[in-house]
């Protein structure tokens, strides 16, 4: 495991704010991105390396400013700073607050800076795109924000993994909207069952968290069930998961080469195995967590290229 930031790391300013967005889980965003490009140019359309550039740049940069909104909240409600079962760097957050290199204050302006920077382009990827991209912008920022900012903190009510779920489905969805300029059924049927992966990465990472959570009154849905509930939640999301897949490749709304994502069910099952075994052992999950991230990123890039290169006529 990696050790913890600490203020006399040596490190730039400019490398401490990098870091700060915890840049090593961003990749769910840029395998997003690449399944909403590789959608519209499977459907034979042909893509506009600027507005796709720009789409993943951004992109990146709306996920970074929710990595650091969710550190700002998490250490003021006490959520982070409760957590000792954490397991850095998957859980309790970037830890940036709490080992003092950077204060709550700075933290939560440089989050919703980035969120801010967002704005503009959006604005003029609609002007490229279209009116449309304004609605799916505007879902993608409220997601984001709602996801861990009062009064809603969707995260504490229990909703956080459908907030998960719906942010990276948008991602999909938007980013094939820049490049279509209109919406299509195609992202949603090739992004939800990756969606829902992405969700339950999400899901996981509140075992170790369970008990910090719970002193600082964050009520997330593995706190209001309890991990010995909870832990049969990962399953079904990952059957959802790979039963919609199933369901699209089947009525050929994803061409049949998507169906090899679905062997990334291997990984997602024996992550819930491990979980099942041990969901009341915190210091027992990085293996589940790591299979977690490696099957959502690796079910992700498979569909990807089975969108790219897995065309058949009339399925679009």
């Amino acid at each position: 495991m990696p050790a913890e930031p600490r203020p006399d790391s040596g490190r730039s300013r400019a490398a401490v704010l990098f870091a700060a967005t915890r840049p090593a889980f961003l990749s769910v965003t840029l395998v997003g991105c690449l399944i909403g490009l590789a959608g519209a140019w499977g459907s034979g359309l042909r893509l506009d390396a600027t507005t796709a550039a720009a789409t993943v740049l951004f992109a990146l940069v709306a996920h970074a400013g929710v990595n650091v909104i969710n550190d700002f909240h998490d250490a003021l409600s006490g959520a982070d700073a409760a957590n000792t079962a954490r397991l850095f760097p998957f859980t309790g957050g970037s830890r940036f607050i709490q080992n003092g290199v950077l204060s709550t204050r700075e933290t939560g302006r440089f989050g919703y800076a980035l969120l801010a920077a967002v704005i503009p382009a959006g604005l003029w990827l609609t002007w490229q795109a279209g009116p449309g991209l304004i609605a799916i912008g505007l879902g993608g920022l409220f997601v984001g924000w709602a996801y861990s900012a009062p009064p809603l903190a969707l995260m504490s009510r229990g909703l956080g993994e459908l907030a998960i779920a719906a942010g990276w489905l948008l991602v999909v969805v938007g980013t094939d909207y820049v490049q279509r300029g209109a919406f299509s059924f195609l992202p949603v049927a090739s992004g939800l069952s990756y969606a829902l992966l992405v969700a339950n990465l999400l899901f996981i990472n509140q075992f170790p968290d369970h008990d910090g959570d719970a002193a600082a009154g964050k009520r997330t849905l593995v706190v209001r069930l309890g991990p010995a509930v909870a832990k049969w939640g990962y399953l079904l999301i990952a059957i959802l998961a790979y039963g919609w897949l199933v369901a699209m490749v089947a009525t050929d709304r994803l061409p049949q080469k998507a169906g090899a994502a679905a062997l990334t069910l291997v990984l997602s099952f024996a992550a819930a195995r491990e979980l099942i075994a041990h969901a009341g052992e915190p210091a027992e999950l990085a293996p589940a967590i790591k299979r977690t991230i490696l099957a959502a990123n690796l079910h992700g890039l498979a569909l990807a290229a089975a969108l790219a290169f897995g065309r058949w006529p009339g399925a679009y």
